[in-house]
């Protein structure tokens, strides 16, 4: 379960860092700083998925402070491309989020004193 976890946040991660750096770099829609923001965030979630895996005390807040920054710019970012914010999108983001936490807060070892 902390693999998938892990592979989860990293791919979602990666996938907002990617999603940032191709709209600062052509044709932007968004404002600069919500680009930015999706960069910082993208990467900080990678960061904490690699540290979720290993088991840093700290980590799991760290990953979800980053999914819960992703939300809200996810909803900032459907309000300006589409004029308009759909439920079902967000709500689909949201349950993926609260699913990666779940899988590396009941994949931990507890074992480990």
């Amino acid at each position: 379960m902390l693999t998938a976890a892990t592979l989860g946040m990293t791919c979602y991660g990666l996938y907002s860092l990617g999603t940032g750096l191709l709209d600062l770099l052509g044709p932007s829609r968004l404002e600069l700083l919500a680009n930015v923001a999706l960069i910082v965030l993208g990467a900080m979630l990678v960061m904490a998925g690699l540290l979720v895996r290993v088991g840093l005390p700290g980590s799991l807040a760290l990953a979800l402070a980053a999914l819960f920054g992703l939300q809200s710019l996810a909803l900032h970012n459907a309000g300006h491309l589409y004029g308009q914010i759909a439920p079902e999108p967000q709500i689909a983001r949201a349950l993926f989020g609260a699913v990666l936490v779940a899988l590396a807060y009941f994949g931990r070892s507890d074992d480990s004193p």
